[in-house]
């Protein structure tokens, strides 16, 4: 078979070859290209006669999709996959694997590093000691005691309330099931409505689908309150972010802390949440480590080892 790696997905062409050999060892073709592209002709040209295809966050449109006469696989090196044309993928029997839970970690550190930031204004004090000033009227509250909400109690999300436990904080949580493992630690399950309302960090930990696109109306936000810190690192598509600036701005809203856009950055200049009041944004790093980028990449590389040995792994409901 013919395998491609389309882009490069984090790590060094060292380890690019340590987890590629196993599959050149079977005796399969194996292709890498070191420059990220978003050209859709580009993409199918680099996706040509390949059997497998390896991708990470950057889009894989219906097109390309549409031109890859020989595509079995998709290994994908992400969690999520609303950045592929799946619909298409259906058509064709194209089997899509993610790498759920690399970043697991990752994410959660980013979610209370930002925490942090928002109630002890680190940030700020950084550029107040750079210009000349002082700690006075800087103030801040600890997390230890706070009531936290998380969101989508998935793999990160539930990583991230240990995380918030660890420091003290009471978490409740709005998902669609419930587990026995968040019951065992505490966390109490509440209405979408009961977790705005009443939690003084929001974290938003929800894929992105047809279900959740817009899922935080102007209306949800709305229900936190002047001190709640709102905080997304999950995708930027089940916010209305306008509604979000808007709240910010108006004083309905305490601070966001936003790691996730309506497209990736660089962010246009006009978008609201670049000229919001009581920010932290940060350009979609959080599930970026070193470690996470490794686990990130054995992962993919298993999957297309687990599919060459008829053994399917991670593999996508379509």
């Amino acid at each position: 078979m013919k395998i491609a790696l389309l882009e490069p997905i984090g790590v060094s062409k060292e380890v690019i070859d340590e987890l590629s050999a196993p599959i050149t060892e079977k005796g399969h073709e194996f292709v890498y290209y070191d420059t990220k592209t978003t050209d859709p002709a580009e993409l199918a040209k680099r996706s040509e006669g390949c059997d497998i295809v390896m991708i990470a966050n950057n889009p894989y449109p219906t097109e390309v999709v549409e031109k890859a006469d020989a595509l079995k696989m998709l290994s994908v090196a992400f969690t999520g996959i609303d950045h592929i044309g799946t619909d298409k993928c259906k058509e064709k029997n194209i089997m899509i694997c993610n790498a759920a839970g690399y970043s697991n970690q990752t994410v959660a550190e980013l979610i209370i590093g930002m925490a942090i930031d928002a109630l002890r204004h680190v940030v700020k004090a950084d550029g107040l000691v750079r210009n000349g000033g002082t700690s006075a009227g800087l103030g801040g509250k600890e997390i230890c005691g706070r009531t936290v909400g998380i969101i989508g109690l998935g793999q990160i999300g539930l990583m991230a309330a240990k995380l918030f436990q660890a420091f003290g904080a009471k978490v409740i949580a709005y998902n669609r099931s419930e587990s026995e493992e968040a019951k065992a630690l505490g966390i109490e399950y509440k209405s979408l409505e009961e977790v705005l309302s009443t939690s003084d960090i929001v974290s938003l930990n929800l894929p992105l689908n047809a279900e959740t696109r817009g899922f935080l109306s102007a209306d949800k936000i709305a229900l936190m309150n002047e001190n709640t810190i709102f905080i997304n690192c999950a995708r930027g598509p089940i916010v209305d972010n306008e509604a979000l600036a808007k709240a910010l701005n108006d004083g309905k809203l305490g601070y966001a802390c936003v790691d996730v856009f309506d497209m990736e950055p660089p962010i246009p200049a006009d978008y609201p949440l670049l000229q919001a009041k009581n920010t932290l944004l940060t350009p979609h790093q959080a599930f970026i480590s070193e470690e996470s980028m490794v686990r990130r990449a054995k992962i993919v590389f298993d999957n297309v080892t687990a599919y060459l040995d008829g053994k399917p792994v991670n593999v996508c409901k379509l």
